[in-house]
């Protein structure tokens, strides 16, 4: 009887053991849910054609996320980006470029094209990625997070133009956005910029 009672016990030690860690693990499965919470949380591809996480490459950075055309009225804003690069660069503020061809065919050339395009005409240094889809079903994930109300409800609605802004801060959290039209060294959007740069 007290073998019998004994091995009871040790039957539900381990049942309760078991339960321990299925619900550790599945707490586990939770926070690196919760953590994946910026939409900068993806892979993407450079100019160049180089994969990219976004979220480690620009940890600790401030982003200001900008989609871009070659052939825009709003094209020549690629100069006050680039301004906006060698200023606040080196104290931690990242400008990254998507070119995007879904507004009026404004983007139409090659990764290739692009790249020599910026350089030809802006002398642009700061970060380029691949040429994608900003809205619809073939939106890439990043755009498809920064645009929809369930992950983004705040800053959500599809991009109405080449050159609209999402401002991150440093933990990767949306925290403004900036109409096609708002030139990037407005009062409006340096501001904003400094105003996070400045929280170390």
């Amino acid at each position: 009887m007290r073998i019998l009672f004994a091995t009871a016990l040790v039957l539900i030690g381990a049942i309760n053991m078991a339960n321990t860690a299925e619900a550790a693990g599945a707490s586990a499965k939770s926070s690196v849910k919760t953590a994946k919470s910026s939409p900068l949380d993806v892979e993407m591809k450079t100019l160049e054609g180089d994969k990219v996480n976004l979220a480690e490459k620009y940890k600790g950075k401030v982003v200001l996320l900008v989609n871009v055309a070659s052939k825009c009225g709003n094209t020549p804003q690629y100069k006050p980006l680039e301004e906006l690069h060698e200023k606040f660069a080196k104290e931690g503020l990242a400008i990254v470029g998507v070119p995007c061809n879904q507004f009026r065919g404004q983007e139409p050339g090659t990764d290739k094209d692009i790249a020599e395009f910026c350089e030809k005409n802006y002398g642009v240094k700061f970060d380029m990625l691949s040429k994608v889809d900003v809205n619809g079903p073939n939106a890439v994930p990043l755009y498809k997070q920064l645009t929809s109300k369930e992950t983004d409800p705040k800053f959500a609605g599809k991009i109405t133009w080449n050159f609209e802004k999402f401002l991150f801060n440093r933990d990767g959290k949306v925290i403004a956005r900036f109409a096609p039209k708002v030139q990037p060294n407005s009062p409006e959007v340096v501001g904003a910029i400094e105003k996070e740069l400045a929280k170390k």
